[in-house]
């Protein structure tokens, strides 16, 4: 009774315990809900305060254990951020929904079945007789050929490509019942009811159709099989079975098949052949007729089955075929029809008319080790799949059966529902392991494939089926937004890459989406179109907002719009859109709450006429319109001369025309950089109220006369500014010691770049990584003391000629960089930075990206040295559109006109970066990319120095390649690698491992700066301290 009375208060206290946990759930909902509802509202939140995914994770995890899945709070947390009304069943966050559908339904998707029967391919039977059918098919593995044989005569070999090789009719009055392949007379052979066939499949011309007839024959052949006789050249041994249930053994010679005709006889005749010249052995086995015959060269014996049912399946030698001793018998009820033998599980697989398929020990013909019920029809055809350990098995019905051969599990049932009444019988089935796939022959032959092959044979999964034309990424949601030429929206998760809705047609039928932006509260998001229209969608369901529609006088692509940029609102419940079109008008629409119409509200006066003739600065002239609200960007009026007369039909008008923007809007800065096609940049300031042309071509190097303005066209332009909070905390971060960070580094290094990321002024470069850090606002943080100054900001544009410029304010050229890629001079895209501008991405038409290190170039005085290319790779084979970094996950996404989105893990970016040094003997590594191969072998234990030279080093790390370097008198004169190795060049060598000790290897005599080795002081690593 007391251990009763304890369990029953044990689970009163977990039910008491799991009740207050769901209260506590359920205040949690309503308090995310109740902050979601006030960040649609507008209001402000302090990030302490906001439940964001993380928090909202962390706190179901303490309230349920963590046991919780991750995909299923996510789940529950996107339900809740798109409707905040809906009910919220705690059971979701376990995984178990309220649903109506068939819970097995998922599992019987025909993915995850082994054979992809909507995947299977027919072939007919070309020139063949009329209701002809395939009574025999035979794979050839090492030829990979496929050889059939049909009813009526017609031998036909297939390529591995299902393609007919070669094919002739047999004129005999008979029927073929069977066909095999000599494997050392490499000819093919078949047999008819009373005569067997062999024929030269490699002849050519006319002798193509010639074969021989072997003939008469005791009793009707039923089956034949072929004897591999890998010791015997030029002669084959034959096994039959005929009616009268005698197994045959008929040997045939190279020698047998001689040519006598005569030479004057151009067409060869079709030789007929006595069968008492060949020798042969037979021995009566069954009492009925012989149904199949094979030779398992695993066992070294044949078997023979009938539908005798005391001699069911004979297994034995063929030296039993010549005398009378006993030999190993099966026996089952009604017989076996067809047999087969499995090597990896050692059984014989049978079945016959009684419906039910045995498993049989060679060794053991008392009883069955294992039974497999369900067929409904006499069992026709039993073939097994080695390598997946699957049997499947073919009933008269056409039902298909696979089974697993080591749990003795059903794993699929399928049925061949084609074809009318006289097509009902499948003759014959095999398994060709080559291509993975089943092959049964009727009227028609049919494949079926494994689903693993049709998977693994899957072209490059493509993100859209067209050129994609805009790529986002939502930092809450952690879901990225892609873009088609067709005019297709998708979202997607990140970390699964799973699909979670799409809108077709977002602007109307045949209307391309050109542009697009997400805003920075994450739950909406902004589409332009090519006939201008612009619309708003909620991200989290994909519901159309607002729209603002097409002007009744616009003309085809003038308003096309190339960037949109969400601005932030002054006012509650509203959405303001910077937007760039086609014509380089620059202008702001606004959204109101209680209206669904987008309205244009703002626009920026053209000012290129007014910076012809060397102009170089407008005023601007603030205006004195009265709003309703306040935006931010003040009404401008330019301020020109009254005799300025606009130039007419000026061909340089179009080129500088603007082709990309980007803003900055912070304490002190409230600018709109444009590029033009030209190269020009131009700067609105509205602080200073002046716009101006920052920079031309001609201004800054000598432009070639024959060059076309063109090639200096600004695919892309960035603000590059660190904030002061940035700034802090990249001047608190510590910094490795030199031993530390160089033993805690690999050599990384990437297929278009040669340039290690470990120079040594990294180290001063380290700051932690801040998730989730947007660009600060209009607002200080006056609680925080001692922020250093903010830097100006700097400007980076991408050119058409593949240079990388940055420049400051007022246009001076801080640096001309050409990145290094397998090849020079290729047009960048597309810009992007980080949060605290520490790196900089730059993707070009040939699909590859460019990471840079400018952490240290920010700070003055800019030095050129301090910018630095650290990788280069092949993203896409085609043009990328946008790269992405996503800080929190370290991946770089990228998005290219191939119709792919595809992400890389950055796992060397953390050096970039402050991170704790490993342990040590210790090595971080990230293989994920790189499955595929084999795991290296990396040396968790010291290597002990053998070298006379460097004794006194003792121990090193594995991972570390080890250098000869003569011991100088004193440190501070130690060389530097890469700066004065190519004079110590003849006494390096590269440390190899074998057997325990390094071995000494002369290196080749080459140029280390050629390689572009990075300068890397090793003193520290292998000396110790010289006490002073």
């Amino acid at each position: 009774m007391d251990i009763r009375k304890e369990k029953r208060l044990n689970m009163a206290l977990q039910m008491s315990t799991f009740k207050k946990a769901l209260n506590r759930f359920e205040k949690l909902v309503e308090q995310t809900a109740a902050q979601k509802r006030d960040e649609r509202a507008g209001l402000f939140i302090h990030k302490e305060d906001a439940i964001g995914y993380d928090k909202f994770y962390a706190s179901v995890q303490k309230l349920f254990g963590p046991d919780v899945k991750n995909q299923d709070v996510k789940r529950f947390y996107r339900k809740l951020c798109n409707n905040m009304d809906a009910s919220a069943d705690w059971c979701e966050i376990f995984g178990y929904f309220s649903s109506e559908e068939d819970p097995i339904a998922s599992q019987l998707d025909e993915e995850n079945l082994v054979f992809f029967v909507s995947r299977k391919r027919r072939i007919l039977i070309s020139g063949s007789r009329r209701r002809d059918v395939i009574k025999s098919i035979v794979k050839i593995p090492h030829l990979d050929l496929l050889i059939t044989a049909t009813q009526k005569g017609l031998i036909t070999v297939f390529n591995n490509q299902m393609r007919v090789q070669t094919s002739t009719n047999v004129t005999d009055t008979s029927w073929i019942t069977g066909c095999d392949y000599l494997l050392q007379l490499k000819r093919i052979v078949a047999t008819t009811e009373r005569t067997i066939i062999v024929w030269d499949y490699k002849a050519q011309g006319s002798s193509q159709d010639n074969y021989f007839v072997i003939k008469p024959m005791d009793h009707c052949l039923l089956c034949v099989c072929v004897v591999p006789l890998p010791d015997h050249l030029c002669r084959d041994d034959i096994l039959l079975g005929d009616d009268g249930g005698f197994v045959n053994r008929f040997t045939v010679n190279s020698d047998d098949f001689g040519i006598k005709q005569a030479k004057s006889k151009r067409k060869l005749q079709n030789q007929v052949l006595d069968s008492k010249n060949f020798k042969s052995v037979k021995r009566k086995l069954h009492n009925d007729w012989v149904m199949k015959i094979r030779y398992i060269s695993a066992l070294n014996c044949f078997g023979s089955c009938s539908l005798d049912s005391n001699h069911s399946l004979v297994l034995e030698s063929l030296k039993r075929l010549e005398d009378n001793l006993p030999v190993r018998e099966f026996s089952m009820p009604r017989g076996a029809n067809t047999f087969c033998y499995c090597v990896k599980a050692n059984v014989i697989v049978t079945g016959g008319d009684d419906k039910v398929i045995r498993l049989w020990h060679p060794n053991i013909s008392t009883k069955p080790v294992g039974k497999l019920v369900g067929h409904m029809f006499s069992i026709t055809e039993i073939v097994t799949n080695e390598k997946d350990q699957h049997v499947v098995s073919l009933s008269s019905a056409k039902v298909f059966r696979v089974w697993d051969i080591q749990t003795l599990s059903l794993l699929q049932v399928f049925h061949d529902s084609q074809g009318g009444p006289g097509d009902m019988q499948i003759y014959s089935m095999i398994y060709d392991a080559n291509h993975g796939m089943l092959i049964t022959g009727s009227s028609v032959m049919d494949m079926y494939p494994l689903t693993r092959m049709i998977q693994d044979t899957k072209q490059v999964p493509h993100t859209h089926e067209r050129e994609i034309n805009v790529m986002l990424y939502n930092k809450y949601f952690h879901q990225v937004l892609t873009i088609c030429s067709e005019s297709i929206i998708r979202v997607w998760e990140l970390e699964t890459g799973l699909e979670v809705y799409q809108i077709l047609e977002p602007h109307g039928f045949n209307t391309e989406v050109t542009s697009a932006a997400v805003d920075e509260s994450g739950f909406l998001f902004a589409t332009g179109a090519y006939n201008g229209t612009v619309r708003i969608w909620d991200f989290g369901s994909g519901q159309e907002m607002k729209v603002l529609p097409e002007g009744k006088d616009w003309k085809e692509d003038e308003h096309c719009l190339r960037r949109l940029i969400f601005l932030k609102a002054q006012e509650k419940h509203q959405q303001l859109v910077l937007a760039l079109e086609r014509n380089g008008t620059i202008k702001m629409i606004q959204g109101k709450e209680d209206d669904i119409y987008l309205m244009v509200i703002w626009e920026l006066p053209d000012v290129v006429p007014f910076l012809q003739d060397g102009k170089h600065a407008v005023h601007l002239r603030m205006s004195t319109r009265d709003r309703n609200m306040a935006i931010p960007f003040p009404d401008v009026e330019l301020i020109v001369e009254r005799n300025f007369s606009q130039p007419t039909d000026n061909p340089t008008m179009d080129l500088l025309r603007v082709n990309c923007i980007d803003l900055l809007q912070v304490e002190g800065y409230n600018l709109i950089a444009a590029g033009t096609l030209n190269g020009v940049i131009i700067l609105w300031n509205f602080v200073t109220s002046t716009v101006k042309k920052v920079y031309r071509p001609e201004d800054c190097f000598t432009v070639n006369p024959d060059l076309h303005p063109k090639h200096f066209k600004i695919n892309d332009i960035l603000f590059l500014f660190r904030t002061p909070e940035c700034a802090r905390r990249s001047s608190q971060d510590s910094i490795c010691s030199s031993s530390q960070c160089e033993s805690s580094k690999g050599p990384q290094s990437s297929k278009g770049s040669k340039q290690s990321i470990h120079d040594s002024e990294v180290k001063g470069e380290q700051t932690d990584v801040m998730v989730g850090k947007q660009q600060p606002m209009d607002k200080k943080h006056p609680g925080i003391a001692n922020l250093p100054e903010a830097q100006p900001p700097i400007l980076v544009t991408a050119h058409e000629d593949g240079h990388l410029r940055l420049w400051t304010l007022e246009g001076r050229l801080l640096k001309d960089m050409l990145p290094f890629t397998k090849h020079s001079a290729i047009s960048l895209t597309s810009l992007y930075t980080d949060s605290c501008t520490r790196i900089l991405l730059a993707g070009n038409v040939e699909g590859h990206v460019i990471l840079c290190n400018i952490s240290s170039f920010l700070d003055p005085p800019h030095d050129e040295k301090k910018f630095k290319q650290l990788l280069s790779w092949r993203a896409h084979s085609l043009e990328i559109i946008q790269v992405i970094y996503v800080e929190e996950k370290q991946v770089v996404l990228t998005a290219s006109i191939d119709g792919s989105v595809r992400w890389r893990k950055m796992s060397s970016m953390s050096l970039l970066f402050k991170r704790t040094p490993p342990k040590a003997f210790e090595v971080e590594q990230d293989f994920k990319f790189f499955k595929s191969l084999s795991s290296p072998k990396i040396r968790r234990y010291p290597l002990e120095g053998f070298v006379t030279e460097n004794r006194e080093a003792g121990i090193v790390f594995g991972s570390l390649p080890i250098y000869s370097i003569s011991s100088p008198t004193s440190l501070r004169f130690l060389p530097l690698i890469g700066i004065e190795a190519q004079k110590d060049s003849s006494d390096g060598f590269t440390g190899k491992k074998k057997g325990g000790h390094v071995q000494r290897e002369k290196a080749p005599r080459r140029s280390l700066k050629k390689n572009l080795v990075p300068q890397i002081n090793l003193a520290s690593s292998f000396f110790p301290a010289i006490p002073k």
